[in-house]
């Protein structure tokens, strides 16, 4: 007999996704994942001046804008032969790596870690902390009310297993508290040179708009400093701790395990400080750009399949038979890969780049009592995340040191009349590019392939899942009281639902 779960939407997410299942002798046999609106970005952008672009893509998405701005000025930058100078490359990376925190922060506190930590701990608090004894009270009211809308996104919550420790329940309820304020900080920092948050003013082809001074150095590091510090004492620790109260989640979700990674953060001899690849089938070899296509079998587009972006099409059809979602099915040489901190970690990891990244993810690694084969799992990607954006954090007071106030930040260049560019960078959330050709100075096509676009693709022209399908497909779930895995797994990788469907 199989029963079908469908979880619709997916809370505690961006954006809307829709996860449904089906269930056989415990486990789930199948699992569809689908994006469940169309926003016509691509379409948006056509017949636009191309210094719009970085612009109009960062509205993409309120999470991640930086990574669609890069994404967009690196394939202006390609277009319009202009070279960006050390100033201006710096900035970026300090720019971008200030999203990178936020946005991985973000993810663990308030949108995966829920799932593990028992808020209901809560009300059995005995301290004298203001703020949890304000969430006690709040908590242990909605709950005796029994309102049918209580405390989201804290309330209502699956039956399954929660951590058991009540003092680590209570501990991590407070870094939850105490995230808010360190992600309203993240931003505040990229504001340094970004202008403003989120939405960059700063990004253009060439370099960045923003001035460097010595005040703006030190107000960066400042904040920097704090946190630094709060990934150190409270993130990292917390993952770890949620790691060993759930090991079996280290065999759980583990996909495609082909990974991917466009590389992100130029150095001034033309690589990139977390670098790009691909682990594919066992093998690790350097990433072909060429190889990427998408599929659109299961997609409600009509524009054809298995094309390059270069020469892809946005055209929407919500009636095509056999269709279940407004994602596309990016492919890489007609395979399915998975993209994010995991691929950007086990790809760094597997070419031995840095040395202090491969000390911390041994250690890591070492605390949870894992190889590195157990990456590929649901653990693994938040370990992976929580670890990157140590490294991350790491790397901007490196970059921070280099900068000298009046450093050139930006180069002239001319708007060709035709042109086309490719702009590869990552996203907080996996490989993101942007592909731009222009005509009569004008954007004649535009088009986005974005993290969440691979990671929560439909079935492709060979009927292949995606690499969330796949890793749900084969989880064992006890359909009345715990389905609480799948959404586990989903929120694994962080989907991001408005970038993908764009």
């Amino acid at each position: 007999m199989t029963t079908t779960i469908e979880i619709d939407p997916l809370t505690r997410i961006e954006g809307h996704l829709a996860i449904r299942t089906e269930v056989a002798n415990g486990k789930i046999s199948r699992a569809f994942c689908a994006g469940e609106m169309f926003r016509g970005f691509e379409v948006i952008l056509k017949g636009r001046d191309p210094l719009d672009a970085q612009q109009i893509t960062q509205r993409i998405c309120g999470v991640c804008p930086i990574a669609h701005g890069t994404a967009s000025i690196l394939a202006q930058d390609d277009a319009y032969g202009v070279q960006v100078p050390d100033g201006g490359r710096l900035l970026r990376n300090l720019i971008l790596g200030a999203n990178f925190i936020q946005s991985h922060i973000l993810h663990f506190y308030h949108l995966a870690a829920l799932d593990f930590v028992d808020i209901a701990a809560i009300t059995e608090y005995q301290g004298k902390d203001p703020l949890l004894l304000g969430v006690k009270s709040w908590i242990k009211r909605e709950i005796e009310s029994q309102v049918l809308y209580p405390a989201a996104p804290f309330l209502p919550r699956y039956e399954g297993k929660y951590v058991a420790d009540h003092d680590l329940n209570v501990t991590a309820i407070r870094h939850y508290l105490d995230a808010l304020e360190m992600r309203r900080l993240a931003h505040k920092m990229a504001c340094v040179f970004a202008g403003k948050m989120p939405m960059a003013a700063s990004l253009v082809p060439g370099g960045v708009t923003e001035k460097i001074t010595a005040r703006k150095i030190a107000a960066y590091a400042s904040m920097l400093s704090e946190l630094v510090t709060f990934i150190r004492d409270a993130y990292l620790p917390d993952v770890l701790e949620v790691a060993t109260a759930f090991p079996e989640y280290f065999d759980i979700g583990k996909g495609c395990s082909n990974l991917m990674s466009y590389g992100v953060f130029p150095e001034s001899g033309g690589d990139t400080f977390l670098p790009g690849g691909t682990y594919i089938e066992g093998k690790s070899a350097k990433l072909n750009p060429t190889y990427i296509t998408e599929d659109v079998k299961h997609s409600w587009y009509r524009s054809g399949s298995s094309q390059a972006p270069t020469t892809g099409a946005t055209s929407p059809d919500p009636d095509k038979h056999g269709a279940y979602s407004w994602l596309k099915a990016p492919r890489y040489n007609g395979r399915v890969v998975e993209v994010g901190p995991l691929a950007r970690i086990f790809v760094a990891y597997g070419q031995k780049t840095h040395p202090s990244l491969n000390t911390l993810v041994d250690t890591v690694l070492s605390k949870a009592g894992v190889g590195p084969e157990k990456l590929c799992s649901v653990m693994g990607r938040h370990a992976a995340r929580a670890i990157e954006c140590r490294i991350v954090a790491d790397q901007c007071l490196q970059w921070l040191n280099q900068l000298k106030p009046d450093q050139q930040v930006f180069n002239e260049f001319e708007i060709p009349d035709r042109a086309e560019g490719i702009g590869l960078t990552e996203a907080p959330r996996g490989a993101i590019g942007h592909w731009i050709r222009i005509e009569d100075r004008k954007i004649s096509n535009y088009q986005c392939v974005v993290p969440t676009t691979w990671n929560c693709s439909p079935r492709d022209d060979r009927d292949q899942p995606g690499p969330v399908e796949q890793a749900i497909e084969g989880t064992a779930v006890d359909v009345d009281k715990d389905p609480i895995a799948a959404a586990r797994i989903v929120r694994s990788f962080d989907p991001c639902i408005a970038c993908a469907v764009h």
